[in-house]
């Protein structure tokens, strides 16, 4: 869309946002025009494949970017970069500059990848955006073009009310969160310093969300994430006749080994984030023993009882501790031959501040067996502890959801999976998940077939990140 007058680019905006249009209009309820234009913008960037198998970010991107100079940001301001040896994975980064240079910055981050999606699978076509029963379906309609068509949508809406904050907003769309041979981000740190440096980010992996009804039951922010790390574990021995059987068997060994891993549970390790968040759960939960054992840990980590009562749900008891898994196996050469190796994978999601290297003695403590080798399966992620909750970041987001969700929880939450913040925390950046994108119950089939996100959830997310990033950009 480069070399396209802005004239051009408003009229394709205003063509594409007519399918998602025609539903509302048939209902009565006209569209803000800057509503239309926004869903003209999601729909573009939906529509964009940017699989790692067929698609492309540097497409995604400069579509973005093309809307952004059609606001008016400068050229200088908007950029796509790529390796050269990865082309299809450019990132978006732009820049609307603030009054004080010296203020510092707020970065939005969205990765605009998404997760491989065939056709023959899906009821409805993955790469278009179908709205129906109030929802809308394609695959990344929810994770995470929701939130990069967002935040794409309030820099256009700044530059064109004229609004020019006291600190630089930056912004990153990005290639390679969802899985691949390339992720933009660490290289983006390594080779654009510039481009991400803040004082702070936003960025996916809050777990806000609807209720079984479809209407508002939490907001969240997500503080901090578990850093991902697999271990390969081998067992190997000369081997043998199967007629001629030892009690020296490679997979006896490593059976045995996971074995004791799967009956260990790491130790309780509470920090800001999951102790609010189950304090706080402990005052909605309608289950009065669930909650009597979220508000009993907060107040003694080392309440065992209370700690088994919560380890039966496996998300919360992945908040409480390191967890470790086997989640891969393979042994043996031959059906009449005594294993001469046998070998497992095992997958750890390992609490903010731990080092892996350090888990991994822990491994072989727990495995108790000499005979199984355990090594990190690769270089491990940085490390880094999690952000503060602080004020600056807790009240301008508190204000904005009391006006769009009066009496819905507010709930700092560490994320047990894993997004780009790993990245930006242990480069100086801290980094939130906020988005204000509540998802259902299933969580919109985020990764899975027929994902989606509610009309209502997406337009209140919208609203949401507008103002508070406004407040954040003027703010301390």
């Amino acid at each position: 869309m480069r070399g396209r007058s802005k004239t051009i680019l408003m009229t394709a905006a205003a063509m594409s946002a007519l399918a998602l249009t025609g539903a509302a209009r048939a209902q009565g309820a006209p569209l803000a025009a800057d509503e239309t234009a926004f869903r003209g913008l999601y729909k573009e960037l939906v529509e964009i494949n940017t699989t790692a198998s067929a698609g492309s970010c540097t497409a995604a991107a400069q579509a973005m970017g093309a809307r952004l100079k059609a606001a008016g940001l400068p050229e200088a301001d908007v950029r796509v970069l790529a390796p050269a040896e990865h082309p299809k994975a450019g990132a978006l980064v732009a820049t609307l500059r603030g009054k004080d240079p010296k203020a510092g910055a707020i970065l939005l981050m969205a990765h605009i990848d998404v997760v491989e999606a065939k056709r023959e699978d899906w009821v409805r076509d993955p790469f278009k955006l179908v709205e129906e029963d109030g929802y809308f379906y394609a695959r990344g309609a929810s994770d995470d073009k929701a939130m990069a068509a967002i935040f794409t949508d309030s820099l256009v809406r700044y530059k064109q009310e004229g609004f020019q904050p006291k600190r630089d907003i930056k912004l990153a769309l990005t290639c390679g969160e969802e899985g691949g041979q390339f992720n933009s981000v660490p290289w983006l740190l390594e080779k654009h310093p510039e481009t991400m440096k803040a004082t702070f980010a936003l960025n996916e992996g809050d777990d806000s969300r609807l209720d079984d009804k479809g209407q508002p039951k939490l907001l969240s922010i997500q503080v901090g994430e578990k850093v991902y790390m697999d271990y390969d574990l081998e067992v190997t021995n000369p081997g043998g006749h199967s007629s001629r059987p030892t009690k020296d068997n490679a997979i006896y060994h490593l059976a045995n080994g996971l074995g004791r891993l799967g009956a260990y549970d790491f130790p309780i390790a509470l920090n800001d984030a999951t102790k609010s968040y189950f304090e706080q759960n402990a005052r909605i939960e309608p289950g009065a023993e669930v909650a009597g054992a979220m508000a009993a840990l907060v107040k003694n980590p080392s309440d065992a009882a209370a700690a088994a009562i919560l380890a039966r749900d496996p998300a919360r008891n992945s908040m409480m501790r390191t967890t470790c898994v086997a989640t891969m196996a393979e042994a043996g050469h031959a059906p009449n031959a005594l294993p001469q190796r046998a070998k497992a994978n095992v997958n750890c999601r390992i609490l903010p501040g731990n080092d892996p290297k350090a888990v991994r003695d822990q491994l072989e403590q727990i495995v108790a067996d000499p005979a199984i080798k355990i090594t990190l399966a690769a270089e491990p992620d940085p490390v880094s502890p999690p952000p503060p909750l602080t004020p600056q970041i807790m009240g301008p987001a508190t204000k904005v959801a009391a006006k769009i969700w009066p009496g819905v929880p507010f709930i700092p939450a560490m994320l047990t999976g894993a997004t780009d913040g790993r990245f930006t925390n242990a480069a100086g950046t801290v980094t939130y998940g906020l988005s204000g994108l509540m998802a259902g119950p299933d969580g919109d089939n985020i990764h899975g077939l027929n994902e989606r996100i509610q009309v209502k959830a997406l337009m209140n997310g919208r609203r949401f990140l507008y103002e508070v990033v406004k407040l954040y950009a003027d703010g301390k």
